[in-house]
């Protein structure tokens, strides 16, 4: 869904599919200096979502559309929640549902993040996420809930034809890492989160 919270967002709704992700738009004061966001307040952040404590910050950077990453996530107990928000260019941004008891299992969410609309997008644990760049030179920030583990780091195939993303690149011409193009497909994932 789509929320207001606190000071710190501004007014708006909108229904996602699945409960657990959440559409976040902070406040942005504009005026002939420029702009000034309020981006993160514990605050207003706990009582949208709950008490999570933010542990990392990551930043990607991405030359060309059409680059995809993910979809990732980490295993318990090192699994993360994520507040993910594009500051420059625009991602094609998505979450799948890998709870297994979830009613949702199996079926993921998308957003559109970018530096004009300045949304940010809440996954929590439980959920695999990936974007893929619209426009070149993309720059994504994202704080995570725990930090990052190689051990329990974790994939789903994002071109998985059970899961049907309409990812904005044909699966193809995707620009991905070595380690994206093997992840496996969700028929084939271990039920990490039961």
């Amino acid at each position: 869904m789509r929320i207001q919270c606190g000071t710190g967002f501004s007014n708006g709704n909108k229904e996602l599919s699945i409960e657990g992700p959440v559409l976040l738009l902070p406040r942005k004061f504009e005026d002939a200096r420029g702009f000034m966001s309020e981006t993160y307040n514990h605050r207003s952040f706990e009582s949208a979502i709950g008490d999570v404590r933010f542990v990392q910050d990551n930043h990607s950077f991405s030359l060309s559309p059409g680059t995809i990453r993910g979809l990732h996530f980490q295993a318990p107990p090192m699994a993360q929640g994520k507040l993910v928000r594009a500051i420059r260019g625009a991602i094609f941004d998505v979450a799948v549902d890998i709870r297994q008891s979830s009613p949702t299992f199996g079926k993921f969410v998308s957003v559109v993040l970018s530096a004009a609309n300045w949304a940010q997008f809440w996954i929590p644990a439980g959920f695999a996420h990936g974007f893929c760049t619209v426009e070149p030179d993309t720059e994504v920030i994202y704080k995570v809930s725990e930090y990052y583990s190689p051990a329990d780091d974790r994939g789903l195939a994002f071109d998985d034809p059970a899961l049907a993303i309409p990812w904005p690149v044909e699966p193809e011409q995707a620009v991905l890492s070595d380690k994206d193009k093997v992840h496996p497909r969700l028929a084939d994932l271990p039920l990490y989160f039961t």
